[in-house]
């Protein structure tokens, strides 16, 4: 009988549907015992895992008859991809799954943090009246967008922009100039894009080429009003050099999903102490019920497509 073991979360009505193919061993909490899971995984056929199980050589030699990894998102940058590759291990990711989630997040944290007003609610509650002044923040209507990386959570990001008012522009070497892409998106190099956008969107892998790709040269070049956002993956920031840009007001605002290290323990927590205008929030653009949804529907599917 086929083997399917899970080793992080996935939900009832996806459960039901792999028992109905095979023995399923569901453990959510499986990925931190290695030792079970290695004994766990040696019969098995596929494997559905998260951002937390290791797909590493140790595993691939202890996993005897394993066929798919089924990746409940999109990030691989817990597997070994050369070690799958060489094994013909087959590695299922959910790409385009939450595309949505991400660029609505993207879109939120641009009108939050432009907008400057939303965080007034304690004072209004205290019976304060903090209307001083007579301008409250920007429009982004008019204003540039550079996104850093053009795949598909960047488009999803470029088209809602536009609808803004928002002029589009885009970093990616590795688009051909024939993509359609650019007859609506405006391409610019990566120096450039920083100089005029008024936010910056970050849509890269973490490579050796992209590793703190936005660094304090990189913040030197940028408008001292300009926000900077990163749903992609965490270094690709200098986190230090930002935070020490939002204190010092040489930039005007951060929204950060994803970090070097996490969970974030106190000492990175404590790089951004005090900054200003910073959203910081846990991994979780793309989770929303929609698109956990739509993951794990994806992902049972092909595996037992493929099975």
């Amino acid at each position: 009988m086929t083997k399917l073991l899970v080793s992080e979360y996935l939900q009832d009505d996806y459960l039901e549907l792999l028992r109905g193919a095979g023995e399923v061993v569901y453990d959510p909490d499986l990925y931190g015992d290695r030792p079970r899971l290695l004994e766990a995984v040696a019969d098995a056929d596929a494997i559905f895992i998260r951002n937390r199980t290791r797909i590493d050589q140790e595993l691939i030699t202890a996993a005897r008859q394993l066929r798919v990894v089924g990746r409940l998102g999109v990030g691989l940058d817990n597997i070994d991809m050369d070690s799958c590759e060489q094994v013909g291990l087959e590695v299922i990711p959910a790409v385009g799954a939450n595309a949505i989630s991400v660029a609505e997040y993207v879109i939120g944290a641009m009108l939050v943090l432009v907008r400057g007003v939303y965080g007034m609610t304690s004072s209004m509650v205290a019976g304060e009246w903090p209307r001083q002044g007579h301008a409250f923040g920007h429009e982004l209507s008019g204003k540039t967008l550079g996104l850093l990386g053009l795949g598909s959570i960047a488009r999803h990001v470029a088209s809602r922009a536009a609808a803004l008012e928002m002029e589009i522009t885009a970093h990616d070497p590795y688009v051909p100039e024939a993509d359609p892409v650019w007859q609506t998106t405006r391409r610019a190099g990566f120096e450039e894009l920083l100089a005029v956008s008024d936010v910056v969107s970050v849509h890269t892998p973490l490579t050796d080429e992209t590793r703190n790709l936005i660094d304090a040269s990189a913040i030197a070049l940028m408008k001292p009003t300009a926000i900077v956002i990163n749903t992609s993956r965490g270094g690709t920031i200098d986190e230090t050099a930002l935070a020490a840009a939002l204190r010092n007001g040489t930039i005007g605002g951060a929204a950060l999903d994803v970090f070097a290290s996490e969970p974030l323990g106190p000492g990175p927590a404590g790089t951004f102490a005090d900054a200003p205008n910073l959203l910081l929030t846990p991994h979780v653009a793309g989770n929303t019920q929609e698109s956990v949804d739509r993951v794990a529907r994806m992902i049972v599917t092909r595996v037992l497509d493929r099975l």
